[in-house]
């Protein structure tokens, strides 16, 4: 009789043993089904900010594109490039920038640049945030060190020497931009503090 009731507990406790592993093995594959449920979730959501940003930014090329699409014809003069591109947020270097040149001029190159060719490859720029500003704090630093007698403003003679003369010279047209932002007219001054301050407020 012992043995008999030995023999029912011995196999109960494997029925629960096999129901406790059933239940562990659903449970496991319950959470991977929950897993890949998440991720596929995550992942259609990516995808759609992704396509929300893309949108965005089609909208904001477009725009930058139209103002000097003068003839309404889908086409820029190749040299207004530079300041759509800046107009965008970008700080490209004269090298970077004829390097987007190369991408989006034609074969033969027309002097013009069509919007269909110029449009992805912006695009792309902006996705993946190339050519992004100098952070304030940096650029603020950069004048300060220019600014040798520690005045808190630069001449706008001094800023042209050694934008042009220094480092990676800025060309005429980055120049003239420049100075149209930074310099104060009523002192024609370059209080670069304010500046810095201004270019901040105009990237947000």
């Amino acid at each position: 009789m012992s043995r008999i009731r030995w023999n029912c507990e011995d196999a109960l406790s494997e029925t629960e043993r096999v129901g406790m592993i059933s239940v562990e093995g659903s449970d496991w594959e319950m959470s991977g089904k929950q897993e890949q449920g998440e991720q596929l979730i995550m992942g259609s959501d990516r995808a759609h900010l992704n396509k929300v940003k893309v949108a965005e930014f089609h909208k904001r090329i477009k725009e930058a594109f139209e103002v000097f699409d003068h003839e309404s014809n889908n086409t820029v003069d190749v040299r207004e490039i530079g300041t759509i591109v800046r107009s965008l947020g970008c700080c490209p270097s004269e090298g970077e920038l004829h390097d987007l040149l190369a991408e989006v001029e034609e074969e033969e190159p027309t002097g013009y640049i069509r919007y269909e060719k110029f449009l992805p490859v912006m695009t792309k720029v902006l996705l993946e945030e190339r050519y992004r500003p100098i952070p304030d704090d940096v650029l603020l630093q950069a004048f300060e060190t220019l600014d040798s007698a520690k005045r808190g403003f630069l001449t706008k003679d001094e800023l042209v020497k050694y934008m042009t003369e220094e480092g990676e010279p800025f060309s005429q047209e980055e120049m003239e931009e420049m100075l149209s932002a930074a310099v104060d007219p009523e002192s024609n001054l370059i209080h670069y503090k304010d500046y810095v301050t201004t270019m901040v407020v105009d990237d947000n």
